[in-house]
């Protein structure tokens, strides 16, 4: 069929749309191929024509080709029914340009499971694309849709022909308008996604635009190297080392100032041919790898000898071998010391030059040999002191080619990673040229350098043009500027030196030292070099030195900026004598504008002004331009800022090893603005931020790696510090001293400032200089600073020159661990770019919601436990035993000595058995005692106060013997009376007790002088202590007329410090019992451990009342005994075989925390747990999943398997309404977006997707049990995609709440609620907790798919801020996340203000590290600004039994002062 070629366009309009038709039964699947292929030809027959193959295309696809692939879409078109439908949002498949598309041709894969490909008429000549191409329409087709691929082929076929508009099938034209019609847009779901909305800030429309034209390419004069200079720097060396032997090369100042070091020029040729020739043969002949012309060695020598580092230098550049100069390592506060020690890695350094001096004050290991430094690779050191001389026969190796290496200088790039720029041979020679003909050096001259030699401006000027020019040095030590900072003046008058080399640091210095004025003359100066001269601050520290000296001989065109970098070299030096004084500019320029990237002219006075002063002209023999900042290279226009580039022979050639980077910085070619090249030259990035003034001149406005792109705007560091300088610094703060750098904190930039403060300075000082600071910097750059910290004197991490370690700085602030004596935040004025607060929609109705969730298809959140049938029980039994004290008093005559209850002590020893017979017994005198002693009557409230254990039970039945009401009230605590004695005081008010029974150890503690100064003994009601029992047994037991009546009044504490009591029936307790009973599968002869407090909920059901009706063995092991022996609990369940085990988070954790390190001692002494099918917590909150993952990870090697652990869930209104049983299906565990879920939505997602949280299921709806999801507002049932409350029916729920006053009018509704939407006949009761359902995949017993149901938190707990609800709990996890100096963190809202209390564990000190942390870290995950963070001591946040916090006590006391907080910062 190949040799068929028709050009489709030109066919009758019949034979093409009978074309077409067979082209839709193909794909429909309504013809084989081998049919599609025959019917085709025969149509196609009478027109073919033979054409030359060239006018084909070679890569068009045949007929047989696209019929295949049509073939392949229909093989694979059940499978694209599950492929993703992520383009199906589109209107139509075809955009405006696809005519021109399909003439062009877009290339795509060809993958005929997700998109349309070419019809026959694809090999039309009228189509140029290749085999494989297709038209943009194709990325639009919905997988799974061949209908529409088909008509994209015919439709395809008709656009190229639009004068004959083809009669289209009906079926075909009803496709067409289907897709046609604009999709409808989904339902709103009422919220804006945040990512959305959180866009980085947009450019003002109004910024200042540059206007200038397109800066071209700016060269220097001409490079013309006198002839008398040396071919290159060994030549020099041995040319002044041998004509002028007696010269000094180099003389460095002593402790005392005094210049007694020198080195001549013959003495520093001697050394240095003693160096190389020792290191090419006498190193390695222990057995140690020698040195080779080539290798790179490391020059470890301190800053106050640079005679031994110019011998070294040269010594190795006389052997060939690249010198590595670095900071000697210490183990003091010396921070970059692991980068430079990954940089010699890299460089496969294993040698190290040093003096003798230096290796002796190295740390030194056992066995004598310097200890290998953190970070640092393994070296063999070499001591360049009193070598041997070479023999006279040898010579230094021949030279290497000149575009070898010759030294690696080490840098830091902007992330604070440590590199080294690579200098070859022919760029340092270069470079020494270049310098020598801008600096007009000559031979004999004297300089004065206060620089650091190893790198950068001391380097190229005191170390390599020096000897080039064979000059004279005077080196001052940074240690002795510390003490003397006018001694390199001194130096200048004495030596009448010409050439000085400082920073604007050493001027500053140097004024400051007034009384060595007198004595200082600069007559003799015609080069004052200030090597941060490109710094915009340099400019003061300039005019004063300038105007203090200018008496002294200080001539202003001495004073030369000098701008350098790391990568380029010398950038720029303003050079005296070569430039008239016309040319050298000054510049008062808009902050405004230069944050804008441009030029602006700003008037002189203006606050808000930069002066900058020029660095000179391009250099001699460079060429240079200035490149857009962001993204490629291209050139700026004249009046815009942006980076320097610079095009010279003596720039570095790259990153040692690092390609990639290297290629961006190193190999730069500019590009015009619409992408074209600007000349054939590659230029190197400076890192340096400015403009080309007029005539050359270079100005420079900051560095990129001092940029802060804040809001679309740039700042620079240096111009915040000058600002900051400006607020009186003298005062509070040490000049030099301030680090600024920014920090991305939702996605954006944000300022953080730090200082060291002075000693004397006092809080309330600094205090007032900060916000002055603020106001400063606001009010000048117009941007605000989000933190600003002052740490004290000397604890910013420091360069071994005394400089501030600005990566170092960062990185301590970020990990908490810079320990600032005052901070102040001020994320409320800088955080701009927050989500707008989310909008409630009052006036959408729960019906409107309903049919919305109708029409979408949304399955309402609804779930229930097993049918309670009255097969379930022998129906006689269940009426019979309606009441526990008759199911009590059948046991103690059916079982009499079954054994119901142990109760264990801290050693596993059993301290008390209890069987039937024997609890019945001690009900019955209890309750005779109740009625002869305490002289009650049926209905009474009797308050129980016991430690758990068996006695409780006992009481309890007693009080049901006789028809009172128990209420089960825990003990206060012995530690602790004046918090927890209240509260039992408070419960027996509120419940109305006419008395308390209680045991000798509880009656005692009541009695003792602290209690009864907290509550007098009269105002207890009577106290019965119930181990001073009568013998009498009781004539007769009480039974109620009806199971509705009060059985027992249920009180606890919630979170919110809400007292609740409820009420609950014969019939509910019983219901309760049955319940659990089926879901447990509890029966007589079973074990069951139980190892937590018995006073309230789900925990005193399973104490007392399950075992009564089930007839289990219940093993009672109290909490406190397990924080005497963590191990009792595991051990018990271990030595009795307990199948299943229930226990409290606080167990659990004080497990967790006390055996971490014990499993395998438990494991040797045969603590087994694979007996354990069911290991529930008691709970009233949502899953805590870190515990319950630790507790099981931890326990698996002594056989706990991973599927025994879940958790339970109760609440007032109903006690147990969740419980995992034997036979029910494993805990479900879904990632639930957090974001979705403050705007009450429930979405899925994977697990480690951002802003995921981690939900488990919290067991299995009990047997019964029915649960609805309502609008807590509105009362419609809400869709499983919705987060509402938790509305429970089952007969166990209880009946009421019991107040003090009786008036329930309030909580009516809790109990009897019925839903706006949906089954609104049923009655439910309110659990005042949010939650979901969801279908799951797994199976119940009764064949039905299980629905989970998912606790998230009290309703009464969450936070409404910006409109969206937070839940503490997922705040309080981020924020213990932040520092792992945090132990436990707790939040709560004060006048809309969200208020972050947090425990520190450690120092002090470290307390205002937390403070910046907090606040980032709540911005970065819940887009919510702390107000207030309060910093306290471990163990202030308030903890119920439960092991809940309460976060309404601890705002109580907060707002009452009595936290003692070691630290309070309220953000501004």
């Amino acid at each position: 069929m190949a040799d068929i070629n028709v050009d489709i366009s030109l066919l009758p309009e019949e034979v093409r749309r009978k074309l077409a038709e067979l082209n839709l039964e193909l794909s429909e699947g309504d013809i084989t191929q081998k049919g599609f292929d025959k019917k085709r030809s025969k149509l196609l027959a009478p027109f073919n024509v033979q054409q030359p193959p060239q006018d084909t295309g070679p890569s068009a696809p045949s007929p047989q080709t696209a019929a295949q692939r049509k073939a392949h879409r229909r093989l694979t078109r059940e499978d694209n029914r599950y492929h993703s439908d992520s383009s199906s949002d589109d209107d139509s498949i075809f955009g405006e340009d696809v005519s021109r598309d399909f003439n062009r041709g877009g290339r795509f894969r060809d993958s005929g499971a997700s998109s349309s490909s070419f019809s026959d008429a694809g090999a039309s000549p009228h189509h140029q694309g290749g085999r494989g191409e297709r038209p943009h329409s194709a990325a639009y087709a919905i997988p799974g849709n061949t209908s529409r691929q088909a008509l994209a082929d015919v439709l395809q076929s008709s656009r190229h022909c639009p004068r004959h508009q083809g009669k289209v099938s009906a079926k075909i034209q009803q496709l067409l308008n289907t897709l046609k019609r604009p999709k409808r847009k989904p339902l709103k779901d009422y919220f804006v996604e945040e990512d959305d909305a959180l866009e980085a800030p947009q450019p003002d429309p109004n910024a200042p635009k540059p206007e200038g034209s397109t800066l071209t390419p700016v060269p220097g004069e001409q490079l013309v190297v006198p002839s008398g200079l040396p071919r290159n720097l060994e030549a020099a060396l041995q040319r002044y080392g041998s004509s002028t032997y007696k010269a000094n090369a180099v003389t460095v100042l002593d402790q005392n100032g005094k210049p007694s070091i020198n080195l001549t020029y013959g003495k520093l040729l001697s050394r240095t041919h003693k160096i190389a020739y020792t290191m090419l043969h006498k190193v390695g002949q222990k057995g140690e790898g020698g040195i080779k012309p080539g290798d790179r060695v490391a020059l470890v020598y301190p800053n106050n000898d640079p005679i031994s580092f110019s011998c070294g230098f040269y010594g190795c550049l006389l052997a060939g071998v690249v010198p590595v100069p670095v900071e000697v390592p210490s183990s003091r506060r010396d921070a970059g010391g692991q980068g430079i020690g990954f940089l010699l890695g890299s460089l496969n350094v294993q040698w190290a030059l040093t003096s003798e001096a230096c290796h002796k004050g190295m740390g030194k290991s056992s066995n004598g040999d310097v200890a290998n430094f953190k970070g640092w690779p393994k070296l063999s050191w070499f001591i360049t002191d009193h070598l041997s001389k070479p023999p006279k026969d040898w010579h230094p190796p021949p030279k290497q080619s000149e575009d070898c290496p010759a030294y690696v200088e080490y840098t830091q790039s902007k992330e604070g990673s440590t590199v080294g720029v690579k200098v070859t041979r022919s760029a340092m020679l270069c470079h020494c040229q270049t310098l020598t003909v801008a600096s007009n050096y000559t031979e004999g001259e004297v300089m004065v350098c206060v620089l650091d030699f190893k790198r950068d401006v001391g380097l190229w000027h005191g170390i390599l043009c020096s000897v080039f020019n064979g000059m004279h040095v005077i080196f001052i030590p940074y240690s002795l500027m510390k003490i003397d900072p006018a001694s390199w003046m001194k130096m200048i008058t004495k030596y009448k030196a010409s050439v000085g080399i400082v920073k604007s640091r050493d001027m500053h210095w140097g004024l400051l030292a007034q009384k060595d004025h007198k004595d200082v003359n600069f007559s003799s100066l015609r080069l004052l070099l200030v090597a941060d001269g490109a710094n915009p601050w340099s400019l003061t520290s300039c005019d004063a030195f300038l105007n203090a000296f200018q008496s002294k001989g200080l001539k202003s065109e001495a004073i030369c900026p000098y701008a350098s970098s790391s990568e380029a070299l010398t950038v720029s030096i303003r050079r005296p004598g070569k430039t008239s004084a016309s040319k050298t500019g000054r510049g008062i320029l808009s902050m405004q504008g230069l944050s804008h990237g441009v030029v602006r002219v700003d008037s002189e006075n203006s606050l808000t002004s930069l002066t900058l002063q020029d660095c000179g002209q391009v250099m001699p023999g460079a060429v240079m331009v200035v490149i857009k900042i962001d993204g490629p290279p291209v050139l700026c226009k004249t009046d815009e800022v942006g980076e320097l580039c610079v095009c010279s022979g003596y720039a570095g050639t790259g990153y040692w090893g690092l390609q990639g980077i290297t290629s961006n910085t190193f190999q730069v070619q500019p590009l015009h603005g619409d992408g074209r090249s600007a000349g054939d030259k590659m230029y190197v990035r400076t890192g340096l931020l400015g403009f080309l003034g007029p005539g050359g001149l270079v100005f420079v406005c900051g560095s990129k790696e001092g940029l802060m792109s804040v809001s679309g705007r740039r700042h620079n560091t240096d111009d915040i510090i000058a600002t900051v300088l400006a607020v009186e610094p003298m005062k509070f703060i040490y000049r030099g001293r301030i680090a600024v750098f920014s920090i991305p904190v939702l996605k954006d930039e944000r300022i953080v400032i730090i200082a060291e403060q002075r000693p004397d300075c006092t809080e309330e000082e600094s205090f007032q200089w900060m916000s002055r600071v603020l106001q400063a910097v606001d009010s000048i750059h117009q941007v605000g600073v989000y933190c600003l910290a002052l740490v004290p004197p000397n604890y910013l991490p420091k360069t071994p020159l005394g400089g501030i370690h600005l990566h170092e700085t960062k990185k301590k602030f970020l990990d908490g661990s810079l320990h600032p004596a005052n901070v102040l935040m001020c994320p409320h004025t800088c955080v701009t770019n927050l989500p707008k607060p989310r909008e409630h929609r009052p006036d959408v109705t729960p019906s409107a919601v309903h049919v919305g969730n109708i029409v979408q298809g949304a399955r309402m959140a609804w779930a229930q436990g097993r049918e309670l049938s009255i097969s379930d029980e022998d129906s006689d039994s269940a009426r019979k035993h309606q009441f526990l004290t008759e199911i009590l008093r059948w046991r103690s005559q059916t079982t009499p000595d079954h054994n119901l209850y142990t109760l264990l002590n801290s050693k596993v020893q059993a301290q008390l058995t209890m069987t039937c017979s024997q609890l019945h017994k001690r009900a019955e005198r209890i309750g005779s005692m109740l009625m002869e002693k305490g002289k009650l009557n049926t209905g009474d409230h009797v308050a129980l106060i016991y430690h758990p254990g068996i006695e409780l039970v006992a009481a309890f039945y007693g009080c049901l013997y006789v028809g009172c009401v128990p209420v089960t009230i825990r003990p206060p605590h012995p530690q602790n009376i004046s918090t927890t004695l209240p509260t039992v005081k408070m419960i027996v008010d509120v419940s109305k007790a006419s008395a308390i029974l209680t045991s000798s150890i509880v009656l005692k503690l009541l009695r003792l002088k602290e209690s009864t100064g907290i509550v007098e003994t009269k105002a207890w009601p009577t106290i019965l202590d119930t181990d001073d029992l009568p013998k009498k047994k009781l004539a007769a037991i009480y039974r109620a007329p009806t199971p509705e009546m009060i059985c027992y009044l249920d009180f606890s504490v919630s979170t919110t410090g809400m007292l609740a009591g409820v009420k609950m029936s014969h019939a509910a307790a019983t219901a309760l019992c049955r319940s659990i009973k089926l879901q447990c599968e509890f029966y007589p002869s079973r074990d069951v451990a139980l190892c937590l407090d018995p006073y309230c909920g789900l925990g005193f059901g399973l104490w007392c009342l399950t075992s009564i009706y089930s007839g289990h063995h219940s093993i009672l092991i109290a909490p406190s005994e397990v924080e005497t022996n963590p191990a009792v609990w595991h051990t018990a369940v271990s030595n009795y075989k307990v199948r299943d085990t229930f226990c409290s988070y606080g167990v659990m954790e004080l497990c967790t925390r006390g055996l971490g390190t014990s499993t395998a001692t438990l494991k040797a002494r045969g603590v087994n747990l694979s007996c354990v099918r069911t290991c529930c917590v008691i709970a009233e909150e949502r899953p805590r999943i870190h515990l319950t993952t630790s507790f099981t990870k931890l326990f698996a090697n002594l056989g706990l398997s991973p599927r025994a652990v879940s958790t339970s869930f109760g609440c007032r209104v109903n006690l147990g309404m969740c419980l995992q049983g034997a036979s029910c299906p494993d805990p479900t565990t879904v990632y639930v977006d957090l974001r979705a879920l403050r705007n009450d939505r429930v979405t899925l997602v994977e697990k480690g997707s951002p802003h995921s949280l981690c939900v488990m299921e919290s067991g299995k709806l009990l047997p019964g049990v029915k649960v609805v999801i309502a609008n807590p507002d509105t009362k419609g049932q809400c869709a499983d995609s919705h987060l509402g409350e938790i509305w429970v029916h089952s007969p166990h729920n209880a009946t009421g709440y019991y107040t003090i006053y009786g008036d329930e009018s309030l909580h009516a509704d809790h109990f009897d609620s019925h839903l706006a939407t949906g089954d609104a006949r049923l009655s439910y009761a309110r659990t005042g907790f949010l939650g979901f359902v969801r279908r799951t995949e797994l199976t119940q017993s009764d064949g039905e798919r299980h629905d989970a149901i998912f606790v998230v938190g009290a309703l009464d707990e969450t936070v409404m801020l910006r409109g969206m609800r937070y839940h503490p709990i997922d705040i309080e996890n981020t924020v213990s996340r932040s520092h792992r100096k945090i132990c436990e963190c707790a939040v709560f809202t004060w006048t809309n203000l969200l208020v972050v209390v947090v425990e520190l564990e450690g120092n002090e000190n470290e307390a205002l590290d937390l403070v910046p942390l907090v606040t980032n870290v709540v911005l970065e995950d819940h887009y919510l600004i702390v107000g207030v963070v309060v910093v306290v001591d471990p163990g202030i946040i308030p903890i119920n039994s439960r092991g809940e916090k309460q976060r309404m006590h601890l705002r109580d006391g907060f707002l009452a002062d009595q936290l003692d907080p070691i630290y309070v910062a309220y953000n501004m």
